[in-house]
């Protein structure tokens, strides 16, 4: 049975490409709870194990214990009710279960704070990020820098593997892009070598 306590719960969404400080203003956050006595509980879903199999663990190897679900349905058949603030990493993977699950740990006094990419790959909405915006009290954009020309970079360009919406990686399959050098899909950027290594050779 929920413990609904006396205080007002609310969603707080942290959303942007990879590489833009996502997890570490997480568990900037989380730290800052615990540091406040608060009674904290962090989950993230079994997909992401590109760090560590039990940590949500951020680019630059911030990290902190979790507890490891499948889906969101399983947050709260895991979770304390007695816990104060809950962090969600890597929520776009956590389908749109997540939302109602958000919703309802907000409704019984929680400080819900919730991680995870707005857009996929090809530059579309990425679930179900677009719907928590709309439930939040507080949302966070944070942007990555372009390693093509150094801009603010909102995109995650995949360089390579499969056309799959969810394909988990890290620096060796994904990079920041900015509007102007993100390329939609994964680019030929193997075969655009080839042919400049050729024209160079040429003149």
């Amino acid at each position: 049975m929920d413990i609904i306590t006396g205080n007002v719960g609310w969603i707080e969404v942290i959303c942007g490409p990879m590489f833009s400080g996502k997890s570490e203003e997480l568990i900037r956050r989380l730290r800052r709870a615990m540091i406040a006595r608060k009674r904290v509980e962090v989950f993230k879903p079994t997909i992401d194990n590109r760090y560590s199999d039990n940590e949500i663990v951020s680019h630059g190897d911030l990290r902190m214990h979790s507890q490891v679900v499948s889906n969101a349905t399983e947050i709260t058949e895991r979770i304390d009710w007695r816990s104060e603030v809950i962090g969600i990493d890597e929520a776009n993977f956590m389908g749109p279960q997540l939302v109602d699950v958000a919703q309802r740990l907000a409704d019984s006094g929680k400080q819900v704070i919730v991680s995870g990419l707005d857009t996929d790959y090809l530059g579309r909405p990425f679930a179900p990020i677009p719907d928590l915006l709309a439930q939040a009290e507080s949302i966070t954009k944070t942007l990555a820098i372009c390693v093509r020309c150094g801009n603010p970079a909102k995109h995650t360009q995949r360089l390579r593997g499969s056309d799959d919406l969810i394909v988990v990686g890290a620096a060796d399959m994904y990079e920041a892009r900015c509007r102007r050098c993100f390329e939609p899909g994964i680019p030929k950027q193997t075969e655009l070598e080839f042919v400049k290594a050729k024209l160079k050779e040429k003149s």
